[in-house]
């Protein structure tokens, strides 16, 4: 196939008497390469169907043309629907601005190996770094072998010693939280994700802020620490209902968690809204619409698609030298639905059709 590939090259570069990096430069937008050239070399393209591949790219510019993501099993599983919604926000960047997109999953333990690999191999010109821990090692690694990273989140380190992009976490769960005291809540639950990751942390701090804000102190019983996905969700909330003060309503991590929370109440015979007030922080996943467009819950809506694009953009402008923030502070917004209120007398009580 590179015999081939390099053969179509060869032949475009005899046929106008210009060398394979002439033609590569005038194909990829050099500005060394005069118009006249450029236009020449172009028409020859279409003329011969032609077009530049990662090979040819090679060639011209001596960068990969790739961005990698390396994905440690013990951390991060790849069926997971956030990964799969980046990667496609990502992955539209990565296309329009010609770049391959490398994914390697890797054991744990080979994480920093794989990193000096690719920087050792020339594979990638950049990395984007996923599931950020409060202080993580691999940041040190890839400024000690000079590959460009961006993390998607951030670290307990120093904020302006990397370039990131994140969701205000803590504003988004402390928003939630009041917008349900305001409502009259003061049993409120939180199903959140891992706490050893940063993101969780902030999400808890939030949300512990907004109860203290109103004279609530945070009640450990009503919290969940666990994997984003449904049976979590489920076997939280069936917990926060078997308690003698049951919550009169959740903040959820996730849509997923959300679903079996979701689950869990209905057994309850409480129904989102009028039984139980859910809010659920909404990643806009393209295969499930948990807010008031679709399952009607309300939200804190930040979708991961286009942080995906943000991350994308960003590690690329900084590989071609172009002048673009190295930090990037996104923020979710309330969105009203249909699963908050008031909270029902009988739960007020500590009452549920479980004792009833």
């Amino acid at each position: 196939m590179r015999e081939g590939i390099l053969a179509n090259l060869r032949q475009l570069s005899e046929k106008l008497g210009l060398s394979q990096t002439t033609i590569s430069r005038a194909l990829n937008g050099y500005p060394e390469v005069s118009e006249a050239t450029r236009q020449r070399v172009i028409e020859a393209a279409r003329q011969y169907d032609y077009e530049p591949n990662s090979s040819a790219r090679r060639l011209a510019t001596g960068k990969a043309r790739t961005i990698g993501h390396v994905i440690p099993v013990a951390k991060h599983d790849m069926i997971n629907p956030h990964f799969t919604d980046f990667i496609a926000g990502a992955g539209a960047v990565y296309s329009q601005r010609g770049y391959d997109m490398l994914i390697s999953v890797v054991d744990g333990d080979k994480e920093a190996e794989t990193y000096r690999a690719l920087s050792r191999n020339r594979r990638v010109d950049g990395v984007i770094v996923h599931g950020p821990m409060a202080h993580d090692e691999r940041l040190p690694l890839l400024a000690e072998i000079g590959l460009p990273f961006l993390v998607h989140g951030r670290t307990l380190q120093a904020e302006d010693s990397y370039s990131w992009v994140d969701v205000n976490n803590r504003r988004a769960f402390r928003e939630a939280a009041r917008h349900l005291i305001a409502l009259g809540h003061r049993r409120i639950g939180l199903v959140n994700g891992w706490e050893h990751m940063v993101f969780a942390q902030r999400r808890r701090e939030g949300y512990e802020e907004a109860l203290r804000e109103a004279g609530l102190e945070p009640d450990p019983a009503l919290m969940s620490s666990n994997e984003m996905i449904e049976p979590a969700g489920y076997e939280a909330m069936k917990r926060f209902l078997m308690l003698p003060d049951p919550p009169t309503a959740v903040i959820c991590s996730s849509a997923l968690p959300a679903l079996g929370v979701m689950g869990a109440a209905r057994e309850f015979d409480l129904m989102p809204g009028t039984g139980m007030s859910i809010i659920c922080y909404d990643d806009n996943l393209s295969f499930l619409d948990i807010g008031p467009g679709g399952m009607g819950l309300t939200v804190m809506r930040s979708g991961i698609r286009e942080a995906g694009r943000h991350c994308a953009m960003m590690l690329i402008d900084r590989i071609e030298g172009k002048a673009t923030p190295s930090q990037m502070l996104l923020e979710a917004e309330l969105v009203q639905g249909s699963s908050t209120g008031p909270p029902p007398a009988a739960l007020v009580a500590g009452k549920t059709s479980a004792d009833r």
